[in-house]
């Protein structure tokens, strides 16, 4: 093939594409504090979580930590209610549910999540508090960090880095807290007497809080958490997002508040780039949707209190989907993908709910003897050898009477009546004995019962085989 012949190419990006380093050193974002309704709202959502997170393990329940993930004994105390591995299923299916509930706000309302409820966003917010607390507004953290070292620069981020280290610390151990026991835990942690992965976890989550909230803070967002990567696969033409509006804001411009826009040939955009100092994670809400955008509105907020004192309407920057965005006509409220996550949810909610009112707080759990299939008495007859693991799950005391079902003549050889102790585990070994004359097949399937004197719900039906010779 000749020159003549080759196709010349011209590589071609969008003018707002420029290249990127992936090795570029990482700029320091310096945020804005802004107040507003989304702000407020945010507060109301991201405090009681905080409070529910450091109190909860403080909070008794029956003389017990209300919130205890017992790991030793593989048990979990959740306000009253204990649950084994047995139940883990029904953890399996809650967490399912929780999927399904987040993909459902995702389609209505965007990263709703990430921006009010996220762990990640809540304890940045309260790190980037506490920052302004010590060190001041933007301006002056901007021009502290450009300042040679002096007393009061190291006083300051001393006094931030501490208040950091602190309340990592108090995450970590709350956190270890909810496994370990936290009033035990504070004693034994400052007495020395902790054990070495008791310590090994405190630390890990108090500094792994520390770099997290402090020091990589959107780091996190952009690069490590998956759900910025498959957000857009949930959104839809009605999903609502945080936006800008091209259409009445460009083009943008600075004016006096007395000059009339349109004369001017500007939109109402008078290109403060005050939505982009608030954004945490340091974008340009005006370039359109970002997967950077965690819709925590604080670029509302600020745009709306510029409008407010403009005296222009609010709303350049909203909670908004694109087909209004495009002037396609209004947001669909109600649509398949939603009716469809509703019935979904509801359905497993029922079965969830129905789970947990129905649940049997009892265990039992049959071993044949290994062995030896079967015994052969003096008088001919057959025994089979059983250990069974019976448990009882509720916190109340029960008395028991163990009886089989499907063995017809059979005699049990062993204590049929045990009272077990609220959240007790007890092996009891019995021998069924049946003659051979009354059994058809070498393998006869029967079922061994357990049955609470004082429940007839307490209750628990498990099957075995009774083997003899050939």
């Amino acid at each position: 093939m000749s020159d003549k012949d080759l196709i010349d190419l011209k590589e071609v990006a969008p003018a707002e594409v420029g290249e990127v380093d992936l090795y570029q050193r990482r700029e320091r974002i310096y945020t804005r504090k802004v107040e507003g309704f989304f702000q407020k709202v945010r507060l109301y959502t991201g405090w009681p979580l905080l409070l529910g997170y450091y109190l909860m393990p403080w909070l008794t329940w029956d003389g017990r930590q209300a919130i205890l993930f017992d790991l030793p004994e593989r048990k979990f105390h959740i306000l009253g209610l204990t649950f084994w591995p047995q139940d883990f299923p029904m953890l399996a299916f809650l967490l399912i549910i929780a999927a399904y509930m987040l993909f459902a706000v995702t389609t209505f309302a965007g990263r709703i999540w990430c921006g009010y409820t996220c762990p990640q966003t809540v304890w940045t917010t309260m790190f980037m508090w506490w920052e302004q607390k010590t060190e001041g507004s933007r301006n002056q953290r901007m021009k502290l960090d450009k300042a040679p070292m002096s007393m009061e620069k190291f006083r300051k981020k001393c006094l931030k880095h501490s208040g950091w280290l602190f309340i990592g610390f108090a995450t970590g151990v709350t956190f270890v807290g909810y496994f370990y026991g936290i009033r035990e835990l504070l004693v034994d942690l400052f007495a020395g007497t902790a054990g070495a992965w008791a310590y090994f976890w405190t630390q890990f989550f108090t500094f792994a809080t520390y770099i997290n909230a402090g020091w990589m803070r959107e780091q996190v967002c952009m690069y490590m958490c998956p759900y910025a990567r498959f957000q857009s696969v949930m959104f839809d033409q009605d999903t609502l997002i945080v936006s800008y509006d091209k259409v009445r804001g460009e083009a943008r411009g600075s004016r006096k508040k007395t000059a009339d826009p349109k004369e001017l040939g500007l939109g109402d955009c008078i290109d403060c780039e005050l939505c982009v100092q608030v954004c945490p994670t340091g974008i340009d809400i005006r370039n359109g949707l970002q997967y950077e955008c965690i819709g925590c509105a604080l670029c509302i907020d600020a745009c709306d209190s510029v409008m407010e004192k403009m005296d222009y309407d609010k709303g350049l920057v909203r909670y908004t989907s694109e087909r209004e965005l495009n002037g396609e006509g209004k947001t669909h409220w109600l649509r398949p993908r939603i009716i469809g996550y509703v019935v979904v949810l509801a359905v497993m909610f029922g079965a969830f709910g129905y789970n947990m009112l129905y649940r049997v707080p009892l265990e039992l759990t049959i071993i044949r003897d290994r062995n030896q299939l079967f015994v052969t008495t003096d008088t001919g007859a057959i025994d089979n050898i059983y250990t069974l693991q019976l448990a009882n799950m509720s916190p109340e005391m029960h008395e028991f009477t163990l009886s089989i079902d499907g063995l017809e003549n059979a005699e049990i050889i062993g204590d049929r009546m045990h009272t077990l102790d609220g959240e007790e585990i007890r092996s009891i070994s019995l021998r069924v004995r049946m003659m051979p004359e009354d059994l058809d097949k070498p393998s006869t399937a029967f079922n061994f019962e357990a049955q609470a004197s004082d429940r007839e719900d307490l209750r628990i039906v498990h099957e075995t085989r009774f083997v003899k010779p050939l």
